[in-house]
C-alpha cells in the first residue's frame, strides 16, 4: 500500500522477525500468505523484519491500531497463537532497537520516546515457536511443521481481528477456539513475560 491509500489506513499490520532464524520467520511468513488472502484497504500491511526503527517511526503515523505478527517463546505448544496487549512504555527510559534483531518492546519505548502524541493500540499475534536458534547459530532457513502449519491460522486470525479492529480500535478481538481461549487481559510483551493468553 502506498500513496494515498497508505495515508488513509487505520490498522497496521507489521511482520516482524528474521527470516534466517528457524521460526522467528513466523511474522514475514504470515504477511506473505497474506498476499493470496489480502485484507481491506484500510490497513496497511507490511512485513518491516529486523528494521525496528521503521516500525517505530510507523508506529508515530496516525494509526488507530496496530497489529505486530511475530514468533514469541512463551511456554505453550508449538505452532499456539497467542493475543497479547502489551503495556505501552512512557518513553523515558529506552535503548535503541538492534541493527540485527527486532524487540517489540524496545521498538515501543522507542516510538513513545519520539512520538508527540499517543500511540496507536498495540496488540502481538504471536505464536510460540519449535526452533529456537542458539546463540552460535547464525542462520536456520525454514519454518518447524507446526509454526509452518500455523500461518494460515493467523492469516484466518487477522481476517477475523482485522475487521473488529477497524469497527472499533478499543475492541479486542477473540481468537477462534472458544475452548482454548482465556479472558482478554494486558500483559508485559511476550519478550518479557507470559501472562495468561488467548490462545489457538
Amino acid at each position: 500500500m502506498t500513496g494515498a491509500a497508505a495515508a488513509t489506513a487505520r490498522v497496521l499490520v507489521a511482520g516482524v522477525g528474521n527470516i534466517f532464524l528457524a521460526d522467528d520467520a513466523f511474522g514475514p511468513e504470515v504477511l506473505r500468505a497474506l498476499q493470496d488472502r489480502p485484507l481491506p484497504p484500510e490497513v496497511r500491511v507490511r512485513d518491516f523484519g529486523i528494521r525496528g526503527l521503521d516500525l517505530a517511526y510507523e508506529l508515530l503515523t496516525g494509526y488507530a491500531a496496530a497489529v505486530l505478527v511475530d514468533a514469541a517463546p512463551r511456554g505453550h505448544r508449538p505452532g499456539t497463537l497467542s493475543l497479547i496487549e502489551p503495556d505501552l512504555p512512557d518513553g523515558a527510559d529506552c535503548a535503541p532497537p538492534e541493527a540485527h534483531g527486532m524487540d517489540p518492546a524496545k521498538v515501543l519505548a522507542l516510538a513513545a520516546r519520539l512520538g508527540d502524541g499517543p500511540l496507536p493500540r498495540v496488540l502481538v499475534l504471536a505464536c510460540e515457536p519449535e526452533t529456537v536458534p542458539r546463540g552460535d547459530e547464525d542462520i536456520m532457513p525454514g519454518l518447524s511443521a507446526p509454526v509452518r502449519a500455523a500461518v494460515e491460522h493467523a492469516v484466518t486470525a487477522l481476517h477475523t481481528m482485522v475487521p473488529v479492529l477497524l469497527a472499533d480500535p478499543a475492541a479486542t478481538p477473540p481468537l477462534r477456539r472458544p475452548d482454548e481461549s482465556a479472558p482478554p487481559h494486558t500483559a508485559a510483551l511476550p519478550h518479557l513475560a507470559a501472562g495468561a493468553p488467548q490462545d489457538r
